[in-house]
C-alpha cells in the first residue's frame, strides 16, 4: 500500500499507543527513518494525544477508533506486548495531576472567595443594625424632646450662667403633678474626662437645702441633651454643678454652672 493509505489504515496509532508486537513496531520504526511522512505522521499523533490528555476529553475519530478496535479484537486471543515507543502514560499522568492539582487551587480559590464574601456580608449587615438602631435611639430622643416641651402641665424654670461658665444655660420641665423633672442641658460644655454633671433640687428657706435627684450621664451619646431625673416635691431652685463621677454627696458650689429660681 502507498503512503497515504499506510496512515489511513490506523496502524501508526497503534504504533503510538504501544500496541504493536515487536516485528510490527521494528517495521514501522524502520519505515519511519526514511519515510518523512510517515515520521511527521507519528509526531502528529503523539502531539494529539498529549494535548488532548492536557484538557481531559481525549476524542479519536470514529474511523480511526474503529480501526483500532478490530485491530484489538484480532489479537485478544493472544498476549499482547506493550512496547510504548513514547512517554505518553508519563505524559498523561503528568497532565492529569496538574489538572488535578489547578482545580484543588481553583476549589480553595473559590472556597476562599466565598467566606470573605461571606464576611464582609456579615460585617455590612452589623453596620446596617448599627445604623438601625442608633437611628431608633435618636428618634426615640426626638419624641422624647417634643413630649417635655410641648406638655402644657409642665413648669420651665430657666437655668442661667454662673461665675464659671457664665455662658453656660439649662432648662428644667418640672411637672408638679406628676412629680417628673426632665433637664435641657444643650446648654452646657461636654464635662472632662471623670466629670459628670449633678442636678439639684434647692429649698431656700429657712437655710439652703440641696437635693440631689440625678446625674446627666452619657452627655456626650444623648444627641438631644434632654435627661430624665428623679422628681421632686416643693423645689424653690434648681442648680446644676459639675461632679467627680458617680457624683457627691452635697454640692461643689465652686463648680456651679447654672442656677435658676421657680
Amino acid at each position: 500500500m502507498d503512503t497515504q493509505e499506510y496512515i489511513a489504515s490506523g496502524i501508526l496509532e497503534l504504533y503510538v499507543y504501544g500496541i504493536l508486537n515487536e516485528s510490527e513496531t521494528k517495521e514501522i520504526s524502520d519505515l519511519a527513518k526514511t519515510n518523512s511522512e510517515i515520521k511527521n505522521e507519528i509526531i502528529a499523533i503523539e502531539k494529539a494525544i498529549v494535548n488532548l490528555s492536557s484538557s481531559f476529553s481525549p476524542q479519536v475519530s470514529a474511523e480511526v477508533f474503529e480501526k483500532i478496535r478490530a485491530k484489538l479484537e484480532l489479537k485478544h486471543t493472544k498476549v499482547i506486548e506493550m512496547k510504548p515507543k513514547s512517554n505518553i502514560s508519563q505524559y498523561l499522568g503528568w497532565a492529569a495531576s496538574f489538572a488535578l492539582l489547578l482545580g484543588a487551587g481553583y476549589l480553595y480559590t473559590q472556597l476562599n472567595e466565598s467566606n470573605s464574601s461571606i464576611k464582609t456580608i456579615e460585617t455590612e449587615k452589623s453596620v446596617v443594625e448599627k445604623q438601625v438602631l442608633d437611628l431608633e435611639l435618636k428618634n426615640k430622643e426626638t419624641a422624647t424632646a417634643l413630649s417635655v416641651i410641648r406638655d402644657t402641665k409642665n413648669t420651665v424654670i430657666t437655668l442661667g450662667g454662673q461665675a464659671i461658665a457664665p455662658e453656660s444655660f439649662a432648662k428644667i420641665y418640672w411637672n408638679q403633678e406628676a412629680q417628673t423633672v426632665y433637664v435641657d442641658a444643650s446648654g452646657l460644655p461636654e464635662p472632662p474626662e471623670g466629670k459628670v454633671y449633678q442636678i439639684w433640687s434647692l429649698k431656700l428657706k429657712p437655710a439652703l437645702t440641696p437635693t440631689s435627684i440625678g446625674l446627666l450621664e452619657n452627655f456626650k451619646e444623648n444627641g438631644q441633651k434632654i435627661f430624665a431625673v428623679s422628681g421632686t416635691t416643693g423645689a424653690e431652685a434648681f442648680g446644676i454643678t459639675l461632679e467627680p463621677t458617680g457624683g457627691s454627696a452635697s454640692p461643689t458650689m465652686e463648680q456651679l454652672y447654672t442656677l435658676g429660681k421657680v
